[in-house]
């Protein structure tokens, strides 16, 4: 499982015009399901996203998670994030689980994360998206349950 984490200061998800998602100062997280994932993968991406400390401090150092600013997130599902564009010009999506299987796994994100306390926006599985950011930094982080890079 795989994840792309954008520090924002809001977000929204508009689908056929029509705001289905949209959160304050948070994270925006594209979401990309492997075939192989299980619930371990969840539950790493779900700790990882929960704990990771890039919100500054009164210092101005990146110290803080998500909760300790009171922060949201927006949780897209996005099987592009499981791209691999190593050869060639035009992406391979392969890595990407199923729609069936992808759609049970980025529920199980969801939930789990707003079970630890965090506020969870959800864009619109499987549907074509728009979607609106202002990032703040711009910090984006890469994460992957199988410590891929």
């Amino acid at each position: 499982m795989r994840a792309t984490v954008q520090r924002v200061r809001n977000a929204r998800v508009e689908v056929v015009g029509e705001v289905c998602g949209a959160i304050e100062q948070g994270l925006l997280v594209y979401i990309g399901v492997a075939p192989d994932d299980t619930d371990a993968d969840v539950d790493y991406l779900v700790d990882k996203v929960r704990h990771l400390r890039i919100f500054t401090d009164a210092q101005d150092r990146m110290n803080l998670d998500i909760a300790q600013v009171d922060g949201q997130v927006l949780a897209v599902s996005a099987f592009t994030v499981q791209a691999d564009a190593r050869r060639g010009r035009r992406p391979s999506f392969d890595a990407a689980a199923t729609q069936e299987k992808a759609a049970a796994l980025y529920e199980q994100f969801c939930t789990a994360l707003a079970g630890s306390g965090v506020p969870v926006e959800r864009g619109s599985f499987g549907d074509y998206m728009q979607v609106h950011s202002t990032n703040d930094g711009p910090i984006c982080i890469l994460l992957d349950s199988r410590r891929g890079f």
